[in-house]
């Protein structure tokens, strides 16, 4: 994969998007603000908490979205990536449907 940074330098640095990184660094390979950069991340790492658990309890996308009460399709979309216009509320129900419990640590910026 290919991205390039603020300055439109194009990075190859395989794909990072599979590489655990923060925040600020999703945002310098995105080109998008810290703040959605964190967003992302969050969003990404409470939806590989539903999938492992998803596999786990051997749980369709359909019985998630009964569980959740969100529609299929957006269970599917969710789950398969699309976090464009996924609000953290809905991940957040997915989160419960599953029977899991969000923490959150923080720690100062380097």
């Amino acid at each position: 994969m290919r991205l390039k940074d603020r300055s439109g330098k194009e990075k190859n640095e395989g794909d990072p998007i599979k590489k655990k990184t923060n925040g600020h660094r999703l945002a310098e390979l995105l080109n998008i603000s810290p703040s959605q950069g964190m967003e992302a991340v969050i969003k990404a790492q409470l939806i590989k908490g539903v999938l492992e658990a998803l596999k786990k309890e051997e749980l369709t996308h359909q019985e998630l979205a009964k569980r959740s009460g969100l529609p299929r399709s957006a269970v599917t979309g969710i789950l398969n990536g699309s976090l464009q216009k996924v609000t953290i509320d809905r991940v957040l129900r997915l989160v419960e449907a599953v029977g899991l419990v969000a923490e959150i640590k923080l720690r100062r910026a380097a």
